[in-house]
């Protein structure tokens, strides 16, 4: 029973991140190697199926940029017309949208990612200082100096405005950005006073294009991306983001190793 434990433990440790891997096929000529046959010749068919729909994302995001930059300057170019306007609007929610696509197809891809030192701190004061659609809320910062990581100064970047642009949308009148260094890990939380996130929610917050009911009334112009994106960042920074607390004392809290 060896080979069928040999192949069984490397079906549990494969996932979508890694579909290169493929189970080990024992020597002997009998049903346990053709079986072990079959599963690598079914997982080269499911690597080469998620290989193209993330092509064909990555692509058809790459293709869409152009012609909506092209739409947008026209339409800023049209005037104070009502109509107009609203357009806009929609560009742009289109392409925000259409940028988050892009980029994860790229980190779906394994894009190699790079490594040079991060000033954390100084990455987690520009973004939470920088304007939002929500200027009544009060964002204030905690952040310690001299926390750095080993990372993409860009992906950390877009992480922390994804969890400040999250919470900013969410508050009723404050949101505070706190930076700390634990045991060997900088802890990034951010919080607001909103509803918070139920118990229940607290995975699912995470899922792609997922939005929890009242997000949704609230939100129309969300397309739950922000939190996937900062999460699949997180985790190739060798970090988590997870949700802390409970119900309306819940917030966003993640952490990398430092250096």
């Amino acid at each position: 029973m060896a080979p069928v434990s040999a192949i069984r433990a490397e079906m549990a440790d494969i996932t979508a991140s890694d579909l290169h891997r493929r189970v080990p096929v024992p020597r002997s000529r009998d049903e346990i190697a053709r079986l072990a046959e079959t599963m690598n010749r079914t997982l080269d068919r499911l690597e080469l199926a998620v290989s193209r729909h993330k092509r064909f994302v990555a692509d058809a995001a790459h293709e869409l940029r152009s012609p909506l930059a092209i739409l947008r300057t026209r339409l800023e170019l049209a005037g104070p017309v009502p109509l107009a306007a609203e357009a806009l609007t929609d560009v742009e929610r289109i392409q925000a949208l259409t940028s988050d696509l892009l980029l994860l197809a790229r980190l779906d891809a394994g894009e190699p990612g790079c490594h040079e030192e991060v000033d954390l701190g100084q990455v987690t004061a520009e973004e939470a200082a920088r304007s939002r659609p929500r200027p009544e809320i009060r964002v204030t910062l905690e952040v310690a100096a001299d926390t750095v990581v080993l990372g993409s100064a860009g992906q950390l970047r877009r992480l922390v405005a994804n969890l400040v642009d999250n919470a900013v949308r969410h508050a009723s009148s404050a949101v505070t950005v706190r930076l700390a260094t634990d045991g060997g890990e900088a802890v990034l939380d951010v919080l607001d006073d909103g509803p918070g996130i139920p118990t229940e929610h607290h995975e699912a917050v995470f899922d792609r294009f997922t939005r929890l009911d009242e997000a949704r009334d609230r939100d129309a112009g969300g397309a739950g991306l922000g939190l996937a994106i900062a999460r699949d960042i997180a985790v190739r920074h060798d970090g988590s983001l997870r949700v802390a607390g409970k119900d309306r004392e819940a917030w966003l809290q993640a952490r990398f190793p430092v250096i």
